[in-house]
């Protein structure tokens, strides 16, 4: 007897995989909405007192970028000994189309704080960010531009650029320019933006890599410390 054709096998359904990506997307938006409405208890670094830091350092070393660091680091590292990473490691960071080196003092998931600066001056996009982000300057000037005005934000030495999560601006550093930079909110999307240039123009791996290490480094090791 001629034997009988097998049956087609009926493609696997969507509906489950898509019930469960629907609960996944939930429960991590659920967690980050909690996360937000008490970010404020998990903050241990204060944007006042950041800027008055920077202050300090400057009256204290003038354009000496070495002793402002130094300063900077050594108070942090007395007040949040647990939290402050002492290591200088320098790497640069391509991001926006700017690009300049920068070492971090502190990563976690609702903060971080870095030293970040360029001594041959960039100008590029700032991204538009799930955090407030306060860049005070140590050393230099910025230029920032926002759509809709004629004439440019001047940021020197000693001030500090306050961006409001969600804004995006143009931003130049003409000449020689080292800021602490202080970021609080939602912290892990903002790897994106500063991962973008080196997957999609630089190709720098190792920079991808020490990117990576130190990130990754602090924001588990203060997890595992009850750091969010």
């Amino acid at each position: 007897m001629p034997s009988k054709k097998a049956k087609k096998a009926a493609p696997p359904s969507m509906g489950p995989l898509l019930a469960i990506l629907a609960l996944l997307t939930g429960l991590f938006a659920s967690v980050i909405y909690m996360i937000d409405q008490h970010a404020d208890n998990f903050y241990i670094f204060d944007p006042s007192e950041l800027h008055n830091l920077s202050q300090r350092a400057i009256a204290a070393h003038g354009e000496d970028m070495h002793g402002i660091k130094d300063y900077i680091v050594s108070e942090l590292s007395a007040k949040h000994p647990d939290h402050v990473n002492v290591g200088e490691e320098w790497f640069f960071n391509n991001a926006g189309g700017a690009m300049g080196g920068m070492f971090i003092i502190h990563a976690s998931i609702t903060e971080y704080l870095i030293i970040f600066g360029t001594a041959v001056g960039t100008e590029g996009h700032s991204g538009r960010h799930t955090s407030d982000d306060y860049f005070n300057i140590l050393r230099g000037t910025q230029l920032a531009y926002s759509l809709g005005s004629f004439e440019p934000e001047v940021y020197p030495a000693g001030s500090v650029h306050h961006m409001h999560r969600g804004d995006v601006k143009q931003y130049k550093m003409p000449e020689g320019c080292f800021a602490l930079e202080y970021a609080r909110g939602w912290i892990p999307p903002m790897l994106f933006f500063g991962y973008a240039d080196g997957f999609t123009s630089t190709l720098d791996v190792p920079t991808l890599w020490m990117t990576t290490k130190i990130s990754a480094r602090e924001i588990i090791g203060n997890l595992l410390k009850g750091k969010i």
